[in-house]
């Protein structure tokens, strides 16, 4: 029986990828520090372990596939505390590949879009990017085998909802059930490249299984983009909504879009355009 790690288990996509992973014949365990992390996320049969990302060293040596998925994860709160961003995004992941190097796991790592960005753009945008370098140093000078599984605008049930730490589409649902205007940063026009949580599970999983390795980074989007005020278009069919314009904020892209289409092509990866019907049953 496979023993299966998941860094940032009880998050929102860790508890996704927990909830199907569970379906196989493996063992499961999570290491979370709650910092955002949720107890209702949590799934019967799995192993909990309260502890932060640092600290991974303490466990044992039974894991044959890591998700490493534990992050600060959002841009702006990057800005507020951005040494906590360089401590979680890549002191962290450099704690990660040292215990994977010690003990011979597989690990597949939650890289960023904003990799295809400035990444002075932001601090988030910096230590994603510092994230995926350190596990290319630990591929090609120590033989570890990792993978990069890059995200794009991830969404689907159990997303964070909070006005700080949550996605726009998380965001908006907390604004409709308090009876506030949608905010739309900067005009609007920006494009998001959307993608479902459950082709993210789909995605993270093919790439643990498969015995093929990526040279940099496997892409996880959509392949297609909406401007946000085309989502807000959605949301205003639906719910009647109204919205209000906000300043732009600072490390706000003007496009995201899947890079390459190898996760398609080698690994039989079928993403799906969700999002209009998850909107509407929100």
């Amino acid at each position: 029986m496979k023993s299966i790690l998941v860094t940032g288990g009880a998050g929102f996509i860790g508890s996704n990828l927990i909830k199907k992973l569970i379906k196989l014949d493996c063992k499961i365990v999570s290491l979370d520090n709650y910092s955002t992390g949720l107890k209702v996320n949590e799934v019967k049969g799995v192993e909990y372990v309260n502890d932060d990302i640092t600290n991974i060293s303490n466990l044992g040596n039974e894991f044959t596939i890591c998700f490493h998925l534990a992050a600060q994860s959002r841009v702006q709160p990057s800005f507020e505390y951005p040494n906590e961003s360089l401590r979680v995004n890549v002191l962290g992941t450099s704690a990660v590949m040292e215990w994977a190097k010690s003990n011979n796991v597989k690990v597949v790592y939650a890289g960023s879009s904003s990799k295809h960005h400035e990444p002075s753009d932001s601090p988030y945008a910096m230590y994603k990017f510092l994230g995926e370098e350190v596990c290319k140093l630990y591929r090609k000078s120590f033989d570890v085998k990792v993978e990069i599984a890059r995200f794009y605008n991830v969404y689907g049930p159990g997303e964070n909802e909070d006005e700080k730490y949550g996605n726009v589409i998380g965001i908006w649902k907390t604004m409709i059930n308090k009876g506030r205007p949608l905010p739309i940063v900067g005009d609007g026009n920006q494009r998001r490249d959307f993608v479902h949580v459950f082709d993210i599970v789909d995605g993270l999983i093919k790439i643990a299984y498969s015995d093929i390795t990526h040279k940099d980074a496997w892409e996880l989007g959509s392949g297609i983009n909406y401007s946000i005020n085309k989502l807000y278009e959605f949301f205003y069919e639906r719910y009647g909504v109204q919205s209000t314009y906000i300043p732009n904020q600072p490390g706000n892209y003007k496009k995201t879009l899947r890079n390459n289409d190898d996760a398609i092509k080698l690994l039989n990866w079928r993403p799906e355009d969700r999002l209009k019907d998850y909107i509407d049953n929100l």
